[in-house]
């Protein structure tokens, strides 16, 4: 007798979750049998000048300096999800939705069959350069959840106090950029970021981090990326998804229902300006489809803390601590990472 199929939503992963473990992972875990997409992917990038997927993938070394840059972490980053989407077993699979985390929209598009697999790329491949175009500024990551993944009280709403009066401030930048749940990831110029780094409040578990070569994401900052990428990835690449897709805001595009232009408009305007809510997509999109699993295509695992503390924020089927969701994963798994050996079986098959 065949087992019922489960069903699944999808998330993909952005920017940073294409470390020094995954170098190498697309030949290894794809090159067999998807050598042809890969390969297209490669002319891709040679008509533009642009070392190949192939040859970043397998460099002899991972190299902070060339795969950390978005014109390359992003087309690795968008490769490696593809394929991993199209490994997981439709035999025990049904895949309800798609979300994604800040470029993880990006491959969601493709995921979704908003865009084409090789229009993804295209995006994809873009958007890495695009998001060079800014001024100065970046990225900082702060931790608002204690040892088990629960809200200190009152953390988030004093952050987010001192990041507006630090915006109000006569040359200062400085904006929620992509809310994680646990995480607060907070974007500005370099006068924002230096005011709070010097005025924040103690933080559990790790001091704020800068995230090396990120720019001041999600935040008016990027106009100049909004600007180039409405202009060179135009509304035509784009049709009604497959699949519901969940934004950065917890909108839902459904099928046959979804304006492509909007789209577009969505994904190379607020998308880019304005903050992305990662929590609440993936809140929303368990509400509205109560997936029996959560798939967490590679590269990476780094994402799967975020999700577990989504599901936290809303207490999903009793899960409201790092220990419950813990327990959850050992006795019947919620989420399935395919960065994990282990759980990459449970999905692939």
């Amino acid at each position: 007798m065949t087992a019922a199929k489960k069903t699944a939503l999808v998330v993909a992963p952005g920017r940073g979750t294409y470390g020094k473990g995954e170098l190498g992972s697309i030949a290894r875990l794809h090159g067999a049998r998807f050598g042809d997409i890969i390969a297209g992917f490669d002319a891709q990038r040679r008509e533009r000048d642009q070392p190949t997927v192939s040859e970043l993938d397998g460099a002899d070394r991972f190299s902070v300096a060339t795969h950390v840059r978005g014109d390359v972490a992003a087309p690795l980053i968008y490769t490696a999800t593809l394929l991993d989407w199209l490994s997981i077993d439709r035999a025990r699979y049904d895949i309800v939705a798609v979300a994604g985390n800040s470029m993880g929209w990006y491959s969601a598009l493709a995921l979704g069959g908003a865009v084409s697999v090789e229009d993804g790329f295209r995006i994809a491949n873009a958007m890495g350069l695009n998001s060079q175009t800014h001024g100065p500024g970046g990225q900082i990551l702060v931790q608002i959840v204690d040892e088990d993944w629960r809200p200190v009280p009152g953390l988030r709403a004093s952050l987010l106090g001192l990041v507006a009066d630090i915006a109000a401030r006569p040359g200062h930048a400085l904006a929620l950029s992509i809310d994680l749940a646990g995480m607060l990831v907070l974007a500005g110029n370099e006068e924002g970021l230096a005011a709070l780094l010097a005025e924040a409040p103690p933080t559990p578990g790790r001091d704020p981090l800068r995230l090396a070569g990120h720019g001041p994401f999600h935040t008016p900052l990027m106009v100049g990326s909004s600007d180039k990428a409405k202009i060179e990835l135009p509304p035509a690449l784009f049709g009604m998804p497959d699949l519901p897709m969940v934004d950065g805001r917890g909108h839902i595009w459904r099928r046959f229902s979804s304006n492509p232009w909007g789209i577009w408009d969505y994904t190379f305007g607020h998308q880019i300006l304005a903050p992305y809510d990662f929590a609440l997509s993936v809140q929303v999109a368990v509400k509205e489809y109560a997936p029996d699993v959560i798939i967490l295509p590679g590269p990476g695992d780094t994402l799967g803390g975020a999700i577990a503390q989504a599901l936290i924020g809303i207490e999903w089927q009793g899960i409201a601590g790092k220990a419950d969701f813990m327990a959850r994963q050992a006795a019947d798994p919620i989420l399935l990472s395919m960065g994990r050996p282990e759980q990459r079986a449970l999905v692939t098959g």
